[in-house]
């Protein structure tokens, strides 16, 4: 008995790939576009050298985001963006760190958020490689 899988028009497909990559892609553009103000968040969080760290972020938020949506080594940039989102997450939402309350409740949510995107960018590497194992 033969299977059938739905497959998503190429367009659906790609629009599904640019939500996935939009915090990245608006991240990387205002940091790029106020870079001092992704120096202050590196020094915020503590992360230094605070330059040449945000100049690899906008660099990494990008470039990951293009290889993604571009298809050129998209299981690559899907790894990237989920080990910056996972190293990040647990930089900058240190929930069990924070008193009770809305704070840490948020940060908490946030938290497991950013969790989920990192499966999200998992799926899309072992997707891509799946299929070019199949070609």
């Amino acid at each position: 008995m033969k299977t059938m899988h739905w497959q998503p028009s190429p367009v659906l497909r790609w629009i599904a790939l640019l939500l996935l990559c939009a915090a990245y892609l608006q991240g990387g553009f205002n940091k790029a576009m106020d870079f001092g103000s992704a120096i202050a968040e590196m020094n915020h969080f503590g992360v230094s050298p605070a330059a040449p760290t945000a100049a690899a972020v906008i660099v990494l938020e990008l470039g990951a985001s293009v290889l993604i949506l571009t298809g050129f080594y998209r299981w690559l940039g899907a790894v990237v963006l989920a080990a910056f989102t996972l190293f990040a997450t647990f930089v900058a939402l240190r929930f069990w760190q924070m008193p009770v309350g809305q704070e840490r409740f948020m940060a908490a949510n946030s938290f497991f958020e950013h969790l989920g995107l990192v499966g999200g960018f998992l799926l899309v590497a072992w997707h891509d490689l799946q299929g070019r194992r199949n070609d």
